[in-house]
């Protein structure tokens, strides 16, 4: 994990904190900068799927509920990864709360919270379990936010959460594994990720690795980095980590085999 720690310093400008927490151990194997709050961008998404499912776990809704007037965003990829779903008005709850997740969408995000409460009490909602999360209507806004230790217990809970229960948390795990954040050189099944970006910020909340087996559960954040459109080299850094937290994964196989 020393080599994710160096690459990660190597960002000169801006803050950064990452947390791993490994499955077969049921520990944490790295942590930096835990406690840092980052604007989360759509990476909130997955707090707003969190609370749904929660709400669905309580009989407030089932997901068989029908969410009308449904608009996909055009400037997502709904089109490619749900051609399907284009010109649907209508859709299940747990089609919406997948589609939200894989394809960044936030109009779909709009009508979700909309039809389970609002924004109001989907924030209330989760802060009664994260203290440090918040969630916003805009999802570029600086207060959608939250901190790395509560977002990898947010995620930590989802997987084993689906473990034990995989009807209920089956729509936020769909999500997660057809978002197309892929990385090259990392199998597009072994990386089931949510990312989250502003022109200064990063974000990356997922599972690398086999779900089904002993994968690492990962949170990476990133604040005040150079305009990213304008420099790519945080990214680039960010990117490498990742690649080297794919070679941990798999260095913990060899040995598990072993």
């Amino acid at each position: 994990m020393e080599k994710v720690l160096e690459k990660l310093k190597e960002l000169e400008s801006g803050e950064v904190g990452i947390i791993i927490y490994s499955q077969v151990k049921q520990d944490i194997l790295l942590s930096l900068n835990k406690g840092l709050l980052v604007p989360l961008a759509s990476a909130a998404k997955v707090a707003i799927a969190f609370c749904i499912a929660k709400l669905v776990e309580e009989r407030h809704y089932k997901w068989t509920d029908i969410v009308e007037d449904v608009i996909l965003n055009p400037e997502e990829d709904s089109n490619e990864v749900y051609p399907h779903f284009q010109n649907r008005e209508n859709l299940a709850l747990q089609d919406a709360v997948e589609v939200m997740i894989a394809c960044h969408d936030s109009f779909v995000a709009e009508r979700i919270v909309q039809f389970c409460g609002g924004w109001e009490m989907i924030n209330n909602k989760i802060k009664s379990y994260f203290n440090n999360i918040n969630i916003t209507q805009n999802p570029r806004d600086l207060d959608n936010n939250g901190e790395l230790s509560e977002m990898l217990e947010l995620l930590r809970l989802i997987y084993q959460g689906y473990k034990t229960n995989p009807n209920l948390w089956i729509p936020v795990i769909n999500g997660l594994v057809r978002q197309r954040g892929d990385i090259e050189g990392i199998p597009s099944h072994f990386l089931n990720h949510m990312t989250g970006g502003l022109d200064n910020v990063v974000v990356d909340i997922g599972i690398m690795g086999e779900f089904s087996k002993n994968p690492l559960l990962f949170v990476l954040g990133a604040k005040e980095l150079p305009n990213r459109y304008k420099e790519k080299l945080a990214d680039e850094i960010i990117i490498d980590a990742m690649k080297l937290l794919y070679d941990e994964y798999c260095n913990q196989e060899v040995e598990l085999e072993n």
